[in-house]
């Protein structure tokens, strides 16, 4: 029979074991990364096929926890949209400078009253699709941030949007 110091002892080495290995797997994610010039897109995923705005309104956020829409009216979900007291056309010029200004960010599609976004994580290129809807009867802009890939974002969409009305808010002060 084992004794408690031995089955320790194995329970320990195979952690070790794991932990060297998932380190590996990083330094090769990053080493691509790196190599790539930041292109990394072996966690980008693909471009969902329900983006936009379908009957005034932008795609309700799936069941996991990655996804934040101002449609949404549950607390894992739900989050207020941008309010602007200017025109439309200001509103959403504000929101396309800040966007614009974000690191790694690329613009995807924009209109007069839409605006779509990837944002890409520095380290393993995870894209999340962020869009924003001018509701011009509510003086208000709704918008979607979701992770292509995974179950939980911890908390990245909510903060990223809580950033940019951050900067929205500054700008509509200005």
């Amino acid at each position: 029979m084992e004794t408690t110091e031995k089955k320790s002892s194995n329970l320990l080495q195979i952690m070790f074991n794991i932990t060297i290995i998932l380190l590996v797997v990083v330094a090769i994610v990053v080493g691509i990364n790196i190599g790539t010039n930041g292109k990394l897109t072996l966690f980008a995923g693909t471009r969902p096929d329900n983006l936009g705005v379908y009957s005034g309104r932008l795609a309700p956020c799936p069941s996991s926890p990655n996804c934040v829409s101002s449609y949404s009216q549950d607390a894992q979900h739900g989050i207020v949209s941008l309010s602007y007291d200017s025109e439309p056309e200001k509103a959403i010029a504000n929101l396309k400078e800040i966007i614009v200004s974000i690191p790694r960010t690329n613009i995807v599609k924009e209109d007069e009253d839409y605006l779509y976004a990837e944002f890409t994580s520095k380290i393993m290129g995870y894209v999340d699709d962020v869009e924003f809807y001018v509701d011009r009867d509510a003086n208000a802009i709704q918008v979607r941030s979701a992770s292509r890939l995974g179950e939980s974002d911890l908390g990245v969409n909510r903060e990223r949007v809580e950033t940019i009305r951050e900067k929205f808010n500054e700008l509509k002060s200005v």
